[in-house]
């Protein structure tokens, strides 16, 4: 299916799953939201990663196989990622935990992190802020916003309360934040009223062979 027939997935609350979640089976077949290059672009812009002028400027400086050579190491990164959430959902990290995590920590040492204060207007008065920006000069820095959430994940999330969604063909995971934790859903939307329709008919059937 071509991921451009549907807008990306972001129901995991914590953007390294939602990263995870770029390839996923929303009806009937699996579609890959960073398939190509373009698809990569067009998923960054919609999780709000990369500034849209960014974007620009590296669709217009770089060619299609180059994005689409940086989408294929996401692909990578993303699938590696994947292994070592799902050995470690459903509980704490240990402390052993980041010699695994060597392939992340190197594309983070790549960041072209630079601060900038900027006047931002307040009323009738401007102010000063310290904003963090990102040099963008090749195709591969791509990769370092997502490698920042994915960091993020493993240091901010309680992988206690990471969960697969228990949707029978359902690959999305999410992290569960609700109160006493008793989310097992992707959504209501996709997975929940997928099992709720499947117990009402299951019901039935049990009143009709009765």
């Amino acid at each position: 299916m071509d991921y451009r027939q549907i807008p990306a997935i972001f129901v995991a609350d914590a953007l390294g799953l939602d990263f995870l979640n770029s390839v996923a089976t929303p009806v009937d077949e699996e579609v890959d939201w960073i398939s190509d290059g373009e698809g990569l672009l067009a998923w960054l812009e919609q999780a709000g990663m990369v500034p849209g002028e960014a974007l620009a400027a590296m669709r217009a400086q770089s060619e299609p196989a180059e994005l689409d050579a940086v989408a294929e190491q996401a692909r990578a990164l993303r699938e590696w990622f994947r292994g070592f959430v799902r050995e470690r959902k459903g509980r704490p990290l240990a402390a052993g935990d980041v010699r695994e995590l060597a392939p992340l920590n190197r594309l983070l040492e790549r960041d072209e992190r630079y601060g900038e204060i900027v006047a931002a207007d307040t009323n009738a008065e401007s102010t000063f802020e310290f904003r963090s920006n990102r040099r963008w000069k090749s195709p591969e820095s791509l990769l370092t916003p997502i490698a920042e959430a994915l960091a993020r994940l493993v240091c901010d999330e309680d992988f206690t309360h990471v969960k697969a969604c228990e949707g029978p063909r359902c690959t999305l995971m999410f992290a569960d934040h609700t109160r006493g934790h008793a989310r097992r859903w992707c959504s209501m939307a996709i997975c929940g009223n997928r099992a709720k329709a499947a117990a009402h008919r299951k019901r039935l059937k049990e009143r009709e062979a009765s």
